[in-house]
């Protein structure tokens, strides 16, 4: 059986962790999801090729996760491996330029900015508030209405796999609204960000300005996945929500914030299956009203 014999291969390997039937609950901002078959860490760069090869040669689906802030896991969980990023993709590095800040794809964005405020780097303290890695953000181009991270991107190295490592420059990629280009199955390593210098109290309050704003305006407190849907074209569609009589609206655990419509909150006891019925209704109520089709930018694993 593929899943035996992965497991049987990739335990004990160096750099590499391996855990079975690991509930994905646990590594998910939505604190939803059943378990993973296989649940692998990799500290290294040849873990993670290595443990990429065994899973193709054994035919098992797998999938990166970084924090899981923008992602809905099925209650039945996933029947393939997770592949996490451990130490050495946490690290970050200051090219002699003293502006361009090299940040690993498995380290956090709150942290990302917090060591560019450190250096006194300044371009992005718009991001202190987005929960998740560099890499998950990279990917989907996390940022605000105004302001991507994809931006900020000097150059960029993934794992590709059956190809290697591949470096890119900004403008190699299309950045797009929450997405890139890249290809499903390549895997973010690092990427370095160009930066401006600026006084360190200048950057410290843009960062608090910053996340007064998130803390007046977001359910913080409460377990979510972000922002639920995209915003179409220039609507807001948490306006458009709000607009439906929505917020507060409840299925099982799952409830439209009051504080923001565009948040669907786990009050403790939600499952998968109540955010994905919430879901359906908001976007029945949208698309009666004012004839849209949302688009949802949580993305969906085990369904």
């Amino acid at each position: 059986m593929g899943l035996f014999n992965a497991a049987y291969s990739l335990s004990g390997q160096i750099d590499t962790e391996v855990a079975e039937d690991e509930r994905l609950a646990r590594h998910t901002s939505y604190r939803i999801g059943g378990p993973a078959r296989l649940f692998v860490t990799c500290h290294s760069y040849h873990a993670l090729r290595r443990t990429v090869d065994v899973l193709t040669r054994e035919e098992v689906l797998w999938v990166v996760l970084g924090k899981g802030s923008n992602l809905l896991v099925s209650d039945e969980g996933y029947e393939g491996a997770v592949i996490t990023l451990g130490r050495e993709f946490c690290r970050f590095t200051l090219s002699e330029d003293g502006v361009t800040l090299t940040a690993g794809a498995g380290a956090m964005l709150a942290r990302l900015v917090n060591e560019a405020l450190t250096r006194g780097l300044s371009g992005l303290e718009y991001a202190i508030g987005i929960p998740g890695t560099v890499g998950g953000g990279l990917s989907m181009n996390a940022g605000t209405r105004t302001d991507w991270i994809g931006t900020q991107v000097a150059h960029l190295v993934s794992y590709k796999p059956g190809m290697g490592l591949k470096h890119y420059q900004r403008d190699d990629i299309i950045w797009g609204y929450r997405a890139c280009n890249l290809a499903h199955d390549e895997i973010i390593l690092e990427a370095a960000f160009e930066l401006e210098q600026a006084p360190k109290q200048d950057i410290r309050e843009r960062i608090e300005r910053h996340l007064s704003k998130r803390r007046r305006s977001q359910p913080l407190g409460l377990a979510s996945c972000g922002s639920v849907f995209k915003n179409p074209s220039d609507l807001d569609v948490g306006s458009m929500i709000e607009a439906c009589g929505l917020q507060g609206f409840s299925i099982g655990g799952a409830e439209v914030s009051p504080m923001h419509a565009n948040f669907i909150v786990n009050k403790g006891t939600a499952r998968a299956q109540d955010v994905l019925e919430v879901m359906r209704h908001i976007m029945e109520q949208v698309k009666e009203r004012y004839g849209i089709e949302l688009q949802p930018e949580v993305k969906f694993l085990g369904f």
